[in-house]
């Protein structure tokens, strides 16, 4: 599950930061290869370390296995996840905008066709994963939004319902009464400050996202992103989660990666495509992570400014070696689900910068 975050993640750091094959050794990464995996295929891997992750790469191993797709395998994980009530980050569940509506975000890349499809501010429906792949397979269009995304995934029996659950509804309750002391919205001003300290505060900005990731036994690659985006985010705000190059990448000669995190920065800084072109260059997955956190911190300290977005990134190479990093200062290593035929594992990744 996603842990609240301020949206402004400051690691800040003094030393310059060089480029192309020096940029690993300039911010003080290691030399040598790190990543998971021991090279078996077929594979997958989600960004979801949490329970649901782990059934989600569960099941979706069992049509691996059995000979499956690699994009009917993350298809399917990334369905297990989007249906669950307790998982804030994506689909059912997901938090709202700042109006109280869930606006989801989702793309889908096959590198055996090099061929994608995405959904962004898709309301009502609870697998918007499935739906990119309807933009993709059944269009000659790779990114759908709003209206026409719902009027697709209509017209293919996606059944149109509320989103929100009870638990996501309180969140954005509790946000709305507490988000300006100037609005209407709260406890009358002469009960307000008892009634506020039982709210327990403002509940922080959420990013929520889950990366899945595969290789099927035939070699071929397939990816897919899927999110509710920034919670309380201005309507019709949309992330880096549908953005392919951004939130997503495959190439079958290569791998694949994905991003979770603040999408604005993933958008500007192309970083699951960038960490493909590392992981083409010979950097392991683990590598071209860290890599492309790097990259993004570089471009703010040419401009002076210390801030570092909080940023998740995973990756996946064809061999079946996998690797994950992220920037959120505090709050230890990140993690990722592995799904082959060894077994499931939870491999811990890098803290950027420490």
């Amino acid at each position: 599950m996603p842990s609240p975050m301020d949206r402004r993640l400051f690691l800040g750091r003094s030393a310059g930061i060089g480029a192309g094959a020096l940029l690993a050794r300039a911010v003080g990464l290691p030399a040598r290869p790190r990543s998971g995996g021991a090279g078996r295929v077929p594979i997958l891997v989600t960004s979801h370390a949490n329970e649901t992750g782990q059934r989600a790469a569960e099941q979706a191993w069992e049509l691996l296995s059995a000979g499956g797709s690699a994009l009917d395998a993350v298809e399917l994980a990334a369905n297990v996840i989007e249906i669950d009530p307790e998982d804030s980050s994506v689909g059912f569940g997901g938090l709202p905008n700042e109006d109280g509506v869930v606006q989801l975000d989702a793309s889908i890349m096959d590198g055996r066709t090099y061929n994608a499809g995405a959904v962004a501010s898709l309301e009502g429906i609870k697998n918007p994963s499935s739906v990119a792949r309807l933009v993709m397979e059944r269009t000659d269009h790779v990114l759908m939004v709003g209206r026409g995304a719902l009027e697709l995934a209509r017209s293919f029996g996606f059944e149109e319902e509320d989103l929100m659950t009870e638990k996501s509804r309180a969140r954005w309750l509790e946000w709305r009464e507490n988000r300006s002391p100037d609005d209407d919205w709260g406890p009358p001003d002469h009960l307000r400050d008892r009634e506020e300290a039982q709210l327990g505060g403002e509940p922080a900005f959420t990013y929520g996202t889950v990366n899945v990731l595969a290789v099927d036994a035939d070699g071929d690659v397939a990816g897919i992103t899927t999110t509710s985006g920034l919670s309380w985010k201005i309507d019709g705000r949309v992330g880096d989660s549908p953005i392919i190059g951004a939130g997503l990448y495959v190439d079958n000669d290569v791998g694949a990666a994905g991003a979770t995190g603040r999408g604005e920065d993933v958008i500007k800084s192309c970083a699951s495509y960038f960490m493909v072109e590392r992981m083409r260059a010979g950097r392991s997955p683990q590598e071209a992570c860290e890599d492309a956190l790097a990259m993004i911190r570089r471009r703010y300290e040419r401009i002076g400014s210390p801030y570092m977005p909080g940023e998740k990134f995973v990756a996946l190479n064809r061999e079946g070696d996998y690797g994950c990093a992220w920037s959120y200062g505090g709050r230890g290593l990140p993690e990722l689900t592995a799904r082959d035929g060894s077994g499931l594992t939870v491999h811990e990744g890098v803290q950027f910068g420490r």
